[in-house]
């Protein structure tokens, strides 16, 4: 029977090619770059629904992704799609195409379904990276590492140096002179100290971020169990390819290593995560990986910016040293080319950027159409003291995420406790909270627990600390509760918040504020079947913001976005401003120590450049104030605009200055006494 494939019509020929790629056949491996803009969900999206009415089963399908809001998003598109034309109801599809996710989620379901086959507690939590960190520091103290004679690298650089060896799957000596040359010193330290504490996460029966994937692709490499878990799955999709690291490149060759039926998606133009691990060698060299190559389909239509913006963008980014050759354009013509704002200062960059955010606003594009974007969270603080100035309200991306704030870092805690009695960092903070319990008596409890074969009768066991109070009576009877799962999911939530609600009211001012988090945080849970999954999920992906830190919005209905490129990958918006296109701000001066380095450098100015639909401003300064801790001290740096726009591509921008220069009049001169020869001078001069 013919099966009905009007519903690609939609797409343009390239998509259609890759949602078709292999259909109904035992597929090779398919690479689509798909540039910025150029409907690359909505394609893989296609793709997935084309499979499943060409007969593909979607619960073996693996549709992998880097949140879970996009592969929550993704879900919805094939839902709509592949039930109207199977004529099924979209629910039917949704409980069937079950395997989509995120690299770490999906990693954690497969390592709970296979512990016991490598020898790992299936009832483990995970850590986030700073109860990580907690950890970290709680091995390095033990090794009195901290009481070094010199300075020892702290919590955070321990674990940022571990969790770069995993990932990358690099050597430490190496990566320590590449990445983190001023800790090269204590190479023999760190080792021991790396060793400690992956014993000591076994011990206590937890995993980190890192051990999702490095426990995935150790099953991988065990010939029985790597061909079950591959075994499971026919397809396996996986979305902004260009922002994978070495080891989920290495799981994703051992699931697939012939290829079949393999797509990765992504654009080489926008890999800007190398402080993540991730590498553009990933994409680069995918299709000689196999052999035969694998087929390449190559998205360069865009949908979203005007083609002068395409034009420059693509000017800027043909100068990468090494890329899939790809030009985006679009059917969406414009007179207006990008702007080069050339402003003496700091001062008049933001005096610029206020007065068009103002006049497009009046003009009709809403504030939330606009966005400024710069290299460093720190590049927008003069703006954001001359918006609040002006009364213009904006939100500001890359900040504190929802479970960095401490109540729900403490609620989480309970629940991660409860799950799992031998996670130290998580009881170390829960016991902390109790008055009188400092770091020496919550240790000798967690001892007393941590020795015992049935943690929660231990705890059950403990003396009451003298100071504790009824805290405690009530903590004990709280956690045995939870262990036992006497109370129904997600009830444990509120139960957890009634025992911690007079402990916030007498440590928080705000604590109303705080309580209204964590009602919304019992409002998520709602949304997960169990704890565990609830946990699991809610660390690996969390939500962006707590009501304390997003109260802009809820005041104005309208705010301008504020943004690092970093952060505003993905997202898009009529007019956009770049501050400081600059050498030493983009590129960063840090940024510049090798082609890789710069090469990402160059890859940032184009996805800023390529976040923007009809306006571009890129911001050049010619001195701005840098402040350092050198023998010179703070002082005002003199810039030149980014060597990413050379002369030779300018024709591709418009270039104004800032504020205008006013004319002299010619007719004023000669009044002022001066000569007619040096009134014409003073003319040419502007």
């Amino acid at each position: 029977m013919p099966v009905d494939t009007a519903f690609l019509d939609a797409l343009n020929p390239e998509q259609r090619r890759a949602a078709e790629h292999g259909v109904g056949t035992a597929a090779g491996p398919l690479l689509v770059i798909a540039g910025a803009g150029s409907g690359k969900t909505n394609t893989l999206a296609h793709r997935v629904a084309n499979l499943m009415v060409h007969g593909a089963d979607p619960r073996r399908i693996l549709l992998l992704t880097f949140s879970r809001r996009a592969a929550a998003e993704m879900s919805r598109r094939v839902e709509r799609i592949a039930s109207r034309v199977l004529g099924v109801g979209s629910g039917a599809v949704s409980d069937a195409l079950t395997w989509a996710g995120t690299f770490h989620g999906i990693g954690a379901r497969l390592l709970r379904e296979h512990a016991h086959e490598i020898r790992l507690d299936p009832a483990f939590t995970i850590h986030d990276r700073e109860d990580s960190a907690d950890l970290m520091n709680l091995v390095r103290h033990e090794l009195s590492f901290s009481e070094k004679a010199t300075r020892f690298p702290t919590k955070g650089t321990c674990l940022a140096i571990y969790s770069r060896v995993v990932n990358a799957q690099g050597d430490l000596d190496e990566v320590l002179k590449s990445v983190f040359p001023w800790c090269a010193m204590w190479s023999g330290e760190l080792r021991q100290l790396f060793g400690a504490y992956v014993a000591a996460k076994q011990a206590q029966n937890v995993l980190d971020y890192d051990d999702l994937l490095l426990y995935w692709a150790g099953m991988m490499s065990e010939p029985a169990i790597g061909a079950q878990v591959s075994s499971r799955f026919d397809h396996v999709l996986v979305d902004e390819y260009q922002d994978t690291n070495s080891l989920q490149a290495a799981v994703l060759l051992a699931m697939r290593p012939d290829g079949r039926g393999l797509t990765v998606v992504g654009d080489d133009a926008q890999s800007i995560y190398s402080f993540r691990a991730a590498t553009v060698r990933n994409i680069l060299d995918f299709p000689g990986h196999f052999s035969p190559s694998a087929d390449i389909v190559t998205l360069d239509r865009n949908y979203r910016s005007s083609q002068p913006i395409l034009a420059a963008a693509n000017a800027v980014i043909e100068q990468a040293s090494e890329r899939f050759t790809k030009n985006l354009w679009s059917d969406r013509q414009s007179e207006a080319k990008p702007v080069l704002v050339t402003v003496k200062d700091e001062a008049d960059q933001v005096g610029y950027v206020a007065d068009c955010v103002l006049r497009s606003r009046e003009a009709g594009t809403p504030l939330k159409q606009q966005a400024v974007l710069f290299r460093t969270s720190s590049h927008s603080g003069p703006l954001e003291i001359e918006l609040t100035r002006r009364n213009i309200p904006f939100v500001k991306f890359g900040g504190l995420k929802f479970l960095d704030a401490a109540h729900i870092k403490d609620m989480l805690a309970i629940l991660r406790w409860a799950e799992n009695l031998r996670d130290r960092v998580a009881g170390f903070r829960v016991l902390q909270l109790l008055p009188g319990i400092g770091p020496t008596t919550a240790g000798r409890v967690l001892d007393a627990i941590g020795n015992s074969p049935n943690p929660a009768w231990a705890f059950s066991e403990v003396p009451a600390p003298a100071k504790a109070g009824q805290s405690w009576t009530g903590l004990v009877d709280l956690i045995g509760k939870l262990s036992k799962r006497e109370t129904a999911w997600p009830l444990e939530l509120a139960q957890a918040r009634h025992w911690y609600e007079p402990l916030m009211e007498g440590q928080y001012e705000d604590a109303a504020i705080r309580v209204a988090d964590i009602i919304q945080l019992e409002q998520i849970a709602a949304g997960f079947p169990n704890r565990e999954k609830f946990l699991t999920e809610l660390t690996l992906d969390p939500p962006d913001a707590t009501s304390d830190q997003a109260g802009v919005p809820q005041r104005d209905e309208d705010y301008l976005i504020l943004s690092t490129i970093h952060s505003a990958k993905g997202q898009e918006w009529k007019s956009v401003h770049v501050l400081n296109v600059v050498d030493g701000c983009i590129p960063s001066d840090l940024g510049t120590g090798s082609t890789h380095e710069l090469e990402e450098e160059r890859r940032l100015l184009y996805v800023a450049m390529t976040r923007a639909k009809d306006e571009l401003h890129l911001l050049v300064p010619q001195r701005f104030y840098v402040t350092q801790q050198t023998r010179n001290g703070d002082r005002h740096m003199y810039a030149q605009r980014t060597r990413f726009i050379p002369r030779e591509i300018k024709a591709h921008f418009e270039d104004i200055l800032w504020p205008p220069v006013t004319p002299i009049r010619s007719d004023l001169l000669p009044k002022a006494g001066l000569s007619v020869d040096l009134a014409s001078r003073m003319r040419g001069m502007w």
